[in-house]
């Protein structure tokens, strides 16, 4: 009964007061630029880090990403709502990832401007709760955690933004998300929870058991450099439920191939002085495993690679993925080896 009523303030609220709206013949970007600063990259980290000691919002990891050569600067921030995982208490342990959002701090362009995006929590709430019974107040509710975004940011000294970024999306699309165009294949037609691929599995009365001995495997993995993907540092663990835990991993392989297969056939923001305009998409970092009570089991799982490289890279354009078709199976790879040999 609870969170039937906590749905319905959620979804009046978000009727009254969120700034995003969608229509259903409108895309929506994956990401979203939220904020342009008008100081230096170490001024708006410090004022967004002191932001968040008067905010809803809970910080739990900061990470400075290895672009190549280091030519741009930028921070992923991991948090979540406490007021979104409420709402979503009582939905599948699954949908986690939805609940975790994430800011990126990054520079750009010939002066190498400092800008703020978000991963787009509506349009990742339409992916993960599209079979829910509750669908309407989820993506209401994503929208309200949205605006508590925006409103931890506008600390920042310079100008609020709202730009949909690139790869968008009609909701239709996010709802029944399996790939983009003729990659779906590449990602084997599936949708989100089809992509959750199983690493392990043990009874769900180990599921705390589970839970440390992961976290403790890639805490102790040894990371090797920009080329190669052994090694996961985890920089993230967020128990968020009693059934569902996200471990946020990343290593300098994936950053490295992220960035440059999104900058590599992009001509905006790109120059000499701003080689890697795909600085914008780290905000698709960490990669995640998940640790879910399933029934009687405890699973281990991440996602598959393509899949998720799709959902967030899908603006590199298809010649970039077919010239880079190994890297997801040599990170997905690379993640179930390091775990598996716990």
């Amino acid at each position: 009964m609870k969170a039937r009523v906590w749905m319905a303030v959620i979804t009046i609220a978000a009727l009254l007061s969120a700034p995003f709206s969608f229509a259903a013949d409108e895309k929506i970007g994956i990401f979203e630029t939220i904020h342009a600063s008008t100081v230096s990259f170490d001024e708006t980290t410090a004022a967004l880090d002191a932001a968040f000691a008067s905010s809803g919002l809970v910080l739990h990891a900061a990470h400075d990403v290895r672009v190549p050569e280091d030519q741009h600067q930028a921070r992923v921030y991991v948090l979540t709502s406490p007021t979104f995982a409420d709402a979503a208490s009582e939905e599948s342990a699954r949908t986690l990832s939805a609940q975790i959002l994430r800011i990126a701090v990054y520079t750009q362009g010939d002066e190498q401007k400092t800008l703020i995006n978000m991963a787009n929590p509506v349009a990742h709430a339409m992916v993960f709760y599209t079979d829910s019974p509750n669908y309407d107040g989820m993506v209401a509710a994503a929208q309200i955690v949205a605006d508590e975004i925006r409103k931890l940011v506008a600390a920042v000294p310079g100008e609020a933004m709202s730009v949909q970024q690139s790869p968008m999306r009609y909701e239709k699309h996010y709802r029944k998300f399996k790939g983009d165009g003729p990659a779906r294949m590449m990602a084997k037609f599936r949708n989100y929870e089809k992509s959750q691929l199983l690493i392990s599995e043990d009874s769900a009365s180990n599921f705390d058991a589970v839970v440390e001995r992961v976290s403790a495997t890639l805490s102790a993995s040894n990371v090797s450099g920009p080329d190669n993907s052994t090694g996961w540092e985890q920089i993230a663990r967020i128990d968020l439920r009693d059934d569902a835990v996200y471990i946020g991993i990343t290593n300098p392989y994936i950053e490295d191939r992220m960035v440059r297969i999104n900058s590599r056939f992009r001509s905006d923001d790109k120059s000499d002085l701003s080689p890697y305009p795909g600085v914008d998409h780290v905000t698709a970092l960490p990669t995640e495993v998940l640790v879910v009570k399933d029934g009687d089991e405890t699973l281990v799982l991440h996602y598959g690679q393509m899949w998720r490289m799709q959902l967030y890279f899908w603006d590199s354009g298809y010649r970039a993925f077919t010239a880079n078709v190994g890297v997801p199976s040599e990170i997905a790879n690379s993640i179930e080896d390091t775990i598996k040999a716990e």
